[in-house]
């Protein structure tokens, strides 16, 4: 039984230095084979420098106890993937994280992970975080963080910046249960594309705690246009599905969020800040048979700051959407030029709206947007969602 015992003990303490693989990397050819031999419990560590981008990889794949993770050495001095059609590519993976480098100047997507069109089989368990995206397109559709067929994904503590101008900062399609938290997306007003868009079957995704400045011209695009063919896994009559927009910091932009082809949304906890022509958007792209008009919103516990000289409407309606069925709620609207035209037009009536009152943001020229302490309405907007969890 011992003996037993002691076959069984070694077989799992050889298994776990196994898939316990540390490898220091130095340049482009060593990273290539790295992570081409990357199996469950790979470490890869990436030394400071630059390495040219178009590296696209298949099948990584870890597991649970044991992810693959591609990571700096040095988080003070983080190396930078830099050009190529992508700085990375992976298809196909699974249980993979990703951290701590610079991903620039791709003339494509700085990031792409995808399903490698096999619909039915989504990457999935993927983390991406503290990554610094920047300068990439820079015209077009190019997307500083690419992702088709992806379920079950966390991107946290990233900045992103200067993405394709017709592209967005992180792109979803055919998306699911994901989260994407505590990022920075920083670009132009003037520019057509959007900062997070989430569309082609897209559902259960939550954007919270985010900073938005004048990050395109739809900051939030909830839902888009996309080519049935596209979807992923198949159409389900909704561009979008259960996205919720918490926590999170707007600033400037066209328009704040653009509600396009969902079914269910929730926006809550949010500060948005001189918006350039609409606070939100209700709009339907896709009108293929079978898909529902954008619909069944909830708009609650923002504030809404703006300036009577830049707001044109308030919410821009467009045809085939369903806005009846939004829902307004517990919402501060201030104008900040003219305070006593501060109560909004909406598709729907507001209950317990709140109209004209100083927000009294602690420094809003400067970006900071915390309340002071004699506010009187510190229960709503961005800095009041941790009290509300």
């Amino acid at each position: 039984m011992r003996i037993l015992l002691f076959i069984i003990l070694s077989a799992l303490i050889s298994t776990n230095v196994l898939s316990s693989e540390i490898l220091v990397i130095t340049n482009r050819q060593e990273l290539n084979k790295a992570i081409l031999g990357a199996k469950a419990g790979t470490k890869i560590l990436i030394a400071s420098g630059e390495y040219q981008g178009g590296l696209h990889f298949s099948n990584l794949v870890g597991n649970p106890d044991n992810p693959i993770i591609i990571t700096a050495k040095d988080a003070d001095n983080l190396p930078i993937i830099k050009g190529g059609g992508n700085c990375f590519q992976f298809s196909d993976c699974a249980y993979l994280e990703i951290s701590n480098l610079i991903l620039s100047e791709a003339i494509g997507n700085g990031l792409n992970i995808d399903d490698g069109g096999s619909f039915d089989t989504p990457s999935h368990h993927i983390i991406l975080r503290k990554l610094s995206v920047r300068d990439i397109g820079p015209d077009g559709n190019k997307d500083g963080i690419k992702l088709s067929g992806v379920d079950d994904f966390r991107i946290e503590d990233c900045i992103i910046e200067k993405w394709g101008s017709g592209g967005s900062g992180i792109d979803m399609v055919g998306c699911h249960r994901g989260v994407i938290e505590n990022c920075i997306f920083r670009y132009n007003n003037d520019v057509n594309g959007n900062a997070i868009q989430t569309k082609g079957g897209s559902q259960d995704i939550i954007i919270r705690k985010c900073r938005f400045e004048n990050a395109g011209s739809r900051t939030i695009n909830a839902g888009g246009s996309t080519g049935l063919q596209f979807f992923r896994p198949k159409p389900q009559g909704y561009e979008a599905k259960d996205i919720t927009i918490e926590g999170c910091t707007f600033i400037g932009s066209v328009s704040a969020i653009a509600f396009v082809g969902i079914d269910g949304a929730i926006v809550r906890y949010n500060t948005i800040y001189r918006p350039k022509k609409w606070i939100l958007r209700i709009l339907q792209e896709t009108r293929e048979a079978g898909f529902v008009p954008s619909r069944n919103g909830v708009f609650t516990k923002n504030i809404v700051a703006f300036r009577s000289d830049e707001v044109s409407t308030f919410v821009n309606i467009g045809s085939d959407t369903a806005p009846e069925t939004f829902i307004f709620d517990n919402n501060l609207w201030y104008c900040i030029d003219n305070p006593s035209n501060s109560k909004p037009q909406l598709p729907a009536i507001e209950t317990n709206g709140i109209y004209g009152i100083d927000p009294l943001f602690q420094d809003a020229e400067n970006g900071n947007f915390m309340l002071k302490e004699e506010s009187s309405v510190s229960e709503l907007g961005a800095h009041a969602l941790k009290y509300s969890q």
